[in-house]
């Protein structure tokens, strides 16, 4: 039995969710960021006891396809984002067609429905956040930054950091601005 589960995103949210299953004695083949699969299927007692112990630790069973799929999308583009290898000329919509085997216009047009954004804005606001990560941690000059999540130039990464943060990066690492979290995006 596979179960779909929102807002894992890291390696932190893969071992919480493991001991959880683990104090509920619910055996798990595997647990990867936004999934579960178990050993045998739960009971309902068992899946509504895991629900509620993952809501009180920020995450959530996904019962709907609908959502399971648009979980799926997130995942694959946070990772892209988190891998901090974005080609210049990287394109949402093959990567994610190729990932999910399904037609672009629809993934698009779900995820805009379910999210109330649409997939681009949420692929710049990760971006927004993985730079904001790296001049937190002063790891990255702004030139390297702009390569590593495939910005044409630091003009258009700092064009757009702006648009979506209201600072400029210089500004934003000179007044010791704060990071979002990556499930609060």
């Amino acid at each position: 039995m596979k179960l779909a589960i929102k807002n894992m995103v890291c390696p932190r949210c893969v071992m919480a969710v493991k001991q959880e299953l683990e104090k509920l004695e619910i055996p798990a083949v595997t647990v990867n960021i936004g999934e579960a699969e178990l050993v045998k299927p739960a009971t309902a007692v068992q899946l509504q006891q895991l629900n509620i112990r993952l809501q009180q630790i920020g995450f959530e069973l996904l019962d709907n396809q609908k959502q399971q799929q648009v979980e799926k999308i997130k995942n694959l583009l946070i990772k892209k984002v988190q891998s901090g290898e974005i080609e210049e000329h990287f394109s949402i919509s093959d990567f994610l067609s190729k990932a999910l085997h399904k037609e672009y216009t629809y993934l698009s047009r779900l995820f805009s429905a379910v999210e109330s954004v649409t997939v681009e804005q949420f692929f710049i606001l990760q971006k927004t956040e993985k730079v904001k990560e790296w001049l937190v941690y002063d790891e990255l000059n702004l030139s390297e930054i702009s390569y590593r999540l495939g910005y044409s130039s630091v003009a258009h990464l700092s064009a757009q950091f702006k648009k979506v943060t209201g600072f400029n990066p210089s500004a934003f690492k000179k007044n010791g601005m704060h990071r979002k979290s990556i499930d609060d995006v």
